[in-house]
């Protein structure tokens, strides 16, 4: 710090730090935890009515192994938006950019730097969409077979209520341990 000034960020930078940041929007947030309550949801009633559960003598465990299922499907849809966002702003890079000068092409009060700027934002804005649909999309698809999985096949023999604690644990804790890698 020379001169005993602060170096602070311009706005800008402050943008492009939070596209490349692992946390995400409260929107974005919302939309992960009410889609990952809705999947978490879903045993309950496939142990309600297939598997005969009581919902009134099961309600706590049915509300446990749901809310803990949303945090780590919630934290699956973090992981695999991060790795994507950035692939898929790879893969885009090319129309965005096409698309946009032609938007911007008539606009001749616009500098270099603010058509690039434009661009890079509608390629990141692009990208958060694409990795946030298909992250959804992913994990949904991978937690429900690893429930009926474990559910049906794995622990099939065992008393419905430690097979729904097993069954729901196990989906939801390897969902969060796959979105840990760096390969989806």
């Amino acid at each position: 710090m020379a001169g005993g000034k602060q170096n602070k960020l311009s706005r800008e930078e402050e943008l492009l730090l939070q596209d490349f940041s692992r946390n995400v929007s409260t929107k974005s947030s919302a939309l992960f935890y009410g889609n990952a309550l809705i999947v978490s949801a879903i045993p309950m009633w496939l142990f309600w009515r297939i598997h005969q559960m009581d919902l009134y003598q099961s309600a706590i465990v049915f509300i446990l192994g749901t809310f803990i299922s949303t945090y780590l499907v919630a934290y699956a849809y973090r992981n695999v938006k991060f790795i994507l966002k950035h692939k898929i702003a790879l893969k885009r890079e090319d129309a965005v950019a096409k698309e946009m000068m032609k938007k911007l092409a008539d606009d001749k009060k616009m500098t270099k730097k603010e058509k690039d700027e434009r661009v890079l934002w509608k390629k990141n804005e692009v990208a958060d969409y694409e990795a946030t649909t298909f992250s959804i999309f992913y994990n949904n698809a991978l937690y429900l077979v690893l429930l009926i999985v474990a559910s049906f096949f794995l622990l099939k023999n065992f008393n419905p209520v430690v097979n729904y604690s097993f069954s729901v644990g196990s989906a939801a804790g390897l969902l969060a341990l796959f979105s840990t890698s760096s390969k989806v």
